[in-house]
C-alpha cells in the first residue's frame, strides 16, 4: 500500500494530481515472501534430489563415506546406462567421462540390485580398460531396514 502525502497546499488541485498518475514504487513484499518460501520448500527437498534415476544398489554391512566429487554411472534393472542423468552407449562411455568430467582418474558405479551380472561385468571392463578407478556404491543394511518399515 502507498500513501502520497502533499505539502499542506490542499485543495481540489492535490487531490486529483494524487490520484490521476500511477505509483511507479514496487511493493517489494510479497516478492520476498514468495522467495522465503521457495528457499524453505528447496531446503526441505535438497537432500531427496540426490539423482532422477532410481536405482536400488545392493546393501552391505560396511559403507565407506566419500565426499569426492565423481561422475557417476548408472545401470538400472534393464541395463540401460547413464552417466549422471544422461542415458549413454556403453561403447561411448570413456569418451564421454573425458569429454565432460575432464582429469577424471575415477567414477562411481551405481547398479540396480535386480541388475543381472553381465552389464555391471562390461562397464567395469571398459572402466578398467580406460584407466579408471571404479568405486561401487552400496547401502548400508541399517538404513536398508529403516527404508522398508
Amino acid at each position: 500500500m502507498a500513501i502520497t502525502i502533499n505539502g499542506g497546499n490542499g485543495g481540489a488541485r492535490s487531490r486529483r494530481r494524487a490520484y490521476s498518475g500511477a505509483i511507479s514504487e514496487i511493493n517489494v513484499t510479497p516478492f520476498v515472501d514468495v522467495m522465503l518460501v521457495l528457499l524453505i520448500i528447496f531446503m526441505l527437498t535438497a537432500h531427496v534430489m540426490e539423482f532422477g534415476i532410481e536405482v536400488d544398489v545392493p546393501k552391505t554391512r560396511m559403507v565407506k563415506d566419500s565426499a569426492k566429487e565423481l561422475p557417476v554411472v548408472n545401470i538400472t534393472k534393464d541395463g540401460t546406462l547413464y552417466l549422471n542423468e544422461k542415458e549413454v552407449n556403453i561403447h561411448e562411455l570413456d569418451a564421454e567421462i573425458g569429454r565432460r568430467f575432464h582429469g577424471a582418474t575415477a567414477v562411481y558405479l551405481r547398479a540396480d540390485k535386480e541388475t543381472i551380472w553381465e552389464p555391471i561385468a562390461e562397464v567395469m571392463s571398459e572402466l578398467g580398460a580406460a584407466k579408471l578407478q571404479v568405486n561401487a556404491v552400496t547401502q548400508p543394511e541399517d538404513l536398508a531396514n529403516k527404508r522398508r518399515k
